[in-house]
């Protein structure tokens, strides 16, 4: 089945108002801006977006919050995105943090048809107890709130559950993808691209270069086709570095 299509902005066409998205990349890392690009360029408001971070002020996820789509976050961290940050205190996004390997987990087992699991991370601290701040009130109050966590004992250890999540739809880029869905990561892009991938219940890939089938080895895709829905040409302007750091050149003795 050829699942390219022509365009991202058909690809993104069916996301309606409220819908749950699993957004791969970390930081500005393997993130599938041409579809961000694609889907800020329509009306579809109300997001409940999952991804590890929220982009930044002018790229990447943080197009669609800046233009006020965004409804909720699930990420593992806030980044360095200064309006992410100010419409969390402020009270116009709602925020659910998750320690990052969780996230990673919480994602995997959605994709795997694992309703929950139990996990070390958080125990004996807020995550477990409840009540990290979801959503603030215009004067700095906590109308929503997280609930306790479920915790069990197993080989004298505790552990909390943590519910798997699914998405209506995952965005996600890959370095190459043939016409049958099958791609390929480059690196670190990987991150959390695959596990977006197989959480979503129809999945949109980018990719740098987009190639026929057969020309991937089976030894060599990372993410098989059957996860994915639709393939788009990735737009290759649509790189950013999130943050530039050089050095001067060592002068010489």
């Amino acid at each position: 089945m050829d699942k390219v299509l022509d365009s991202a902005a058909a690809a993104v066409g069916d996301i309606p108002d409220g819908a749950v998205l699993a957004v791969g990349g970390f930081g500005l890392c393997g993130i599938p801006s041409t579809l961000i690009g694609a889907l800020a360029a329509t009306d579809t408001t109300g997001l409940r977006v999952v991804s590890n971070n929220c982009g930044v002020d002018d790229w990447g996820l943080g197009l669609l919050l800046r233009a006020g789509r965004i409804a909720r976050m699930t990420s593992s961290y806030v980044g360095e995105n200064k309006e992410f940050a100010r419409q969390y205190l402020s009270g116009e996004l709602e925020v659910e943090l998750t320690p990052q390997g969780t996230l990673a987990e919480r994602l995997r087992a959605g994709g795997a048809g694992i309703p929950a699991f139990f996990t070390p991370a958080g125990v004996g601290t807020q995550v477990e107890e409840g009540g990290l701040p979801w959503r603030y009130g215009a004067d700095g109050s906590v109308p929503l709130a997280s609930p306790p966590k479920e915790v069990r004992e197993f080989g004298g250890r505790r552990y909390l559950l943590e519910e798997a999540i699914t998405a209506d739809f995952a965005l996600v880029r890959a370095e190459v993808a043939d016409r049958h869905g099958n791609c390929v990561f480059h690196a670190a892009a990987r991150n959390f691209n695959p596990l977006c991938a197989a959480a979503g219940r129809i999945t949109l890939v980018e990719a740098d270069r987009i190639v026929e089938p057969g020309a991937l080895g089976p030894d060599a895709v990372h993410l098989p086709g059957v996860y994915v829905d639709r393939v788009v040409a990735a737009d290759p302007a649509d790189r950013r570095i999130e943050r530039r750091t050089v050095r001067t050149a060592l002068q010489e003795a």
